[in-house]
């Protein structure tokens, strides 16, 4: 994740973690209703969530804002948790990759990066249409004014390629 995360990067993750995150928060709390409320609000406060601060992990970022959140709804229903449960819950590991991790990704993105930039023109254009900007196989076909066999045909070369390369 880059230093800016903007709002709606999150609220992309917690949509597509929720049932992760509320799998996490359930076991943590020992209640589902809890940890549901927590997640709704926690998606409604991202939501609206200005960008002012960097998040390094987004998972982290959001398990904690949960956690806090649902102190507080305890708290507001009058009933807390205990001391322990609470330092237990904001000791959670952090699941944020590490230095070394991150060193690692970075390394693997530049060398992908290398092996794309080698890739002949069309190649590569068609590469990062369909996997970096989503588009349909027809769609790129129709935007490079190429068959969609080609398209087909390049995009298994570029795999192919960049499957050869990813054990070097």
């Amino acid at each position: 994740m880059s230093d800016d995360t903007p709002p709606m990067v999150l609220v992309d993750y917690l949509t597509k973690h929720y049932t992760t995150l509320k799998s996490r928060m359930t076991r943590l709390l020992g209640n589902g209703d809890l940890a549901g409320d927590a997640l709704q609000d926690t998606w409604l406060r991202v939501h609206s969530r200005e960008e002012d601060e960097p998040i390094h992990s987004p998972a982290g970022y959001l398990l904690r804002m949960a956690v806090n959140i649902a102190v507080d709804i305890q708290r507001r229903q009058g009933r807390a948790l205990p001391l322990d449960e609470i330092a237990e819950l904001m000791d959670m590991a952090d699941p944020s990759p590490g230095p070394e991790q991150i060193a690692e990704a970075r390394s693997r993105v530049e060398a992908l990066r290398q092996f794309i930039d080698a890739m002949p023109k069309r190649r590569r254009q068609i590469v990062l249409m369909v996997h970096w900007d989503g588009l349909e196989q027809k769609e790129v076909a129709r935007r490079l004014g190429v068959s969609l066999r080609t398209v087909e045909s390049d995009l298994k070369r570029a795999h192919d390629y960049l499957i050869a390369r990813k054990d070097r």
